[in-house]
């Protein structure tokens, strides 16, 4: 979990100098996240075993779903197509089915979610933010951050999760209108059906823009001193001029996950082929790729935070403010409720620990002054100084 490899550097830029703000694509995120999981291995393993491996155990193979709730769910949504004027084609009937087994799902794993998945989605935020701060992910220490903060981001979640019903919901609501009004104006049910596809193509980038802000408050949650409404508010903004960016991180993690949940569906839940005896090496490994996945998007939405954050007048601003020095976000915050973090010594008094100067979050590249992340190389590092070109060989 050390993270010393990473390369420190201490630019004041100059005022002369001509500055651009460079945010990263949605590949760079990617290979920025893969850059951070190879320097902090350990603690990213351990929350992927202890934390995303569990929920993802029992949420792939449906195991808290009463699959007669999800037939008589299915039922009645069939029957509400059917009444507004859909035809009850296959694709209709499997988005009723797939929609009624996500719905009861969510339902019946929401303790978890708000359990372990919430506290797994912190864990992985906290240790992108130490790797940032060239810390070491310490465990005491998140345990005195998360009984600071779990209330407020636990309210942040609930937010995020009415947020989310009330988009569904909506969405339901237009196409059922949408399609009475063209039934009840004679239209045929195949235009019926071609209507409520486009709707569907339209909600799918609207729902993704949601979830992509979603995504951003818990991080917001997390590293900032907000919760609830004003989390989403400033997850809005702080995205600005990066939702294309938050579309590919999207579209590639609803990708991978879909993938490895329709193999599971036909290689464990559906014995397509054998005696069946591969179900007990392909499910224990499918739900570890399932929770790799989830775990390397979780990490790409704490890099998006960063990246939109330095794209952001506000990133220069705080760090002329800081002189070039940060702290962890997370542990700042509890420094500002605690005014230190405190232990106790080997006399049982409490002792507050020396803060020390730590890489910069947002630092100026030597090359070409581009203001960017510690850890993205600009110019591949060409006219570097030496002991940068080092620390990047060593990568």
């Amino acid at each position: 979990m050390d993270t010393g490899g990473f390369s420190r550097t201490n630019h004041e830029p100059s005022p002369s100098d001509d500055h651009q703000f460079h945010s990263m694509n949605a590949l760079e995120i990617l290979r920025e996240t893969v850059r951070i999981l190879r320097y902090n291995l350990a603690a990213f393993t351990l929350t992927l075993l202890l934390l995303i491996c569990p929920v993802s155990a029992i949420l792939l193979p449906n195991l808290l779903v009463d699959q007669s709730v999800v037939n008589s769910l299915t039922i009645r949504l069939l029957l509400l197509a059917k009444s507004s004027g859909l035809p009850l084609l296959p694709f209709v009937r499997n988005s009723c089915q797939k929609f009624s087994e996500t719905a009861v799902s969510s339902a019946a794993c929401f303790p978890l979610f708000v359990t372990l998945s919430l506290l797994s989605r912190a864990a992985v935020v906290y240790s992108v933010d130490c790797t940032y701060s060239r810390r070491r992910v310490v465990a005491a220490k998140f345990v005195v951050i998360m009984q600071r903060l779990w209330k407020r981001l636990v309210f942040t979640y609930l937010w995020v999760c009415v947020v989310i019903v009330v988009c569904l919901t909506s969405f339901c609501v237009f196409l059922v209108a949408v399609c009475s009004s063209f039934y009840v104006l004679g239209f045929s049910p195949d235009f019926n059906a071609y209507g409520a596809i486009l709707i569907g193509l339209g909600f799918s980038v609207v729902f993704a823009n949601v979830i992509i802000i979603c995504n951003t408050t818990i991080v917001i949650s997390i590293l900032e001193d907000v919760s609830g409404p004003r989390a989403l508010v400033r997850a809005n903004d702080l995205i600005k001029g990066q939702t294309q960016v938050g579309l590919l991180i999207f579209l590639g993690s609803t990708i991978g996950l879909t993938f490895v949940e329709g193999l599971f569906e036909h290689r464990v839940k559906i014995l397509s082929y054998g005696d069946g005896s591969s179900r007990i090496w392909e499910g224990p490994l499918l739900v570890v790729m399932y929770s790799f996945v989830v775990l390397i998007d979780t990490m790409m939405s704490a890099v998006f935070y960063f990246s939109c954050r330095s794209y952001s007048m506000e990133a220069v601003e705080a760090l002329e403010a800081s002189g070039g020095g940060t702290q962890p976000i997370m542990e700042m915050r509890v420094i500002m409720l605690n005014h230190s973090f405190a232990f106790p010594n080997h006399a049982g008094f409490y002792t507050q620990r020396e803060g020390a100067k730590h890489t910069p979050m947002i630092i100026g590249c030597r090359s070409c002054g581009q203001v960017k992340l510690p850890h993205f190389c600009c110019c591949r590092g060409a006219s570097a100084i030496p002991d940068q070109q080092t620390s990047l060989t060593t990568e």
